[in-house]
C-alpha cells in the first residue's frame, strides 16, 4: 500500500473520531458552494459533493436543505478559505485550514494558539511544500475489484486505489477532483463521500513526552470554530 493509505489508517484511528464538528463544517462547506456555483446540485457539482457528504455524515436532510435555502439569501456570511502555515514544537510542520467570514479573528486566535503552546506560525509558503494536496473519493466496493478499477482510472489521474471496511477509496492529485468525479458519475458509481487532503511526504517520530506538546497545540487549533482541517508531519501511532 501507499502513502494515502497509512495516512488515512493513521487519521483515522486517531484524530478523526474525536473531532465533533462535522455538521458545522459541512454547513460551511454548503455556504461556500452554493455562494460559488449556485442553489441547484445538478448544476454545481461542489455542492453535489458536499451534499453526498452529508449524507455520509448522517446530517439530516432538513438540516442540508435549511442551509442550502439560508445560503442564497444575500446577508449570509460568506466564508473565506485561507491557509495557515508554521511550526509545532520539535520541528513539527504544521497546516491549518480555515473558513472564516472574520480574516482578523481568525489570525489573532491561530496565532495566539502557536504562541502558548511554544510553536511558531509562519509565513505564506513555509511549510505548504511539504505536503501533497490531494482529492480522494469513497465509493461502495459491492461489484467492483479496486485492482481493476485503479487501472482504469489511472488515465483520470487516479493514483492509489485501495480498499477498507467501509469501501473503496481512490485517491488522485488536488486537481483531478473534477474529472474523476465525472467519470464516476458517468459510470453510475455511487459516490459515497469526496474530499481534499494534504499528506505529508516525509513524516517525523518523536517521543511520548514530544508528541504530548505537539498534541497540546493540534488540539487546541482544532477546537477554533474557524478551522475545518489541520495536517502535520508527526508520525501517527496506530495504537494511541
Amino acid at each position: 500500500m501507499g502513502r494515502a493509505f497509512e495516512f488515512r489508517k493513521g487519521r483515522k484511528m486517531k484524530r478523526w473520531a474525536a473531532m465533533a464538528k462535522t455538521f458545522t463544517r459541512i454547513g460551511k462547506d454548503i455556504v461556500m458552494a452554493v455562494k460559488e456555483g449556485g442553489p441547484n446540485p445538478e448544476a454545481n457539482s461542489r455542492l453535489r459533493a458536499v451534499i453526498q457528504n452529508a449524507k455520509a455524515a448522517n446530517m439530516p436532510k432538513d438540516n442540508v436543505e435549511r442551509a442550502i435555502k439560508n445560503a442564497t439569501n444575500k446577508d449570509t456570511a460568506n466564508y473565506k478559505e485561507i491557509l495557515f502555515e508554521g511550526y509545532a514544537p520539535h520541528g513539527i510542520a504544521i497546516l491549518i485550514e480555515t473558513a472564516s467570514d472574520n480574516n482578523n479573528r481568525t489570525v489573532a486566535n491561530i496565532r495566539s494558539y502557536f504562541n502558548k503552546c511554544n510553536g511558531t506560525m509562519g509565513t505564506q509558503g513555509s511549510v505548504e511544500f511539504m505536503f501533497d494536496h490531494t482529492c480522494n473519493f469513497r465509493i461502495p466496493k459491492e461489484g467492483l475489484d479496486a485492482e481493476e478499477l485503479e487501472l482504469e482510472l489511472i488515465d483520470f489521474g487516479a493514483e492509489e486505489v485501495f480498499e477498507d471496511e467501509d469501501g473503496i477509496l481512490i485517491y488522485a492529485p488536488f486537481n483531478s477532483f473534477g474529472t474523476i468525479q465525472k467519470e464516476l458519475e458517468n459510470r453510475s458509481i455511487e459516490i459515497l463521500s469526496s474530499g481534499f487532503e494534504r499528506i505529508p511526504q516525509i513524516t517525523k517520530k518523536l517521543s511520548a513526552a514530544e508528541v504530548a506538546d505537539v498534541e497540546k497545540l493540534i488540539e487546541k487549533i482544532e477546537e477554533d470554530d474557524d478551522v475545518m482541517n489541520v495536517y502535520h508531519t508527526m508520525e501517527e501511532n496506530e495504537e494511541a
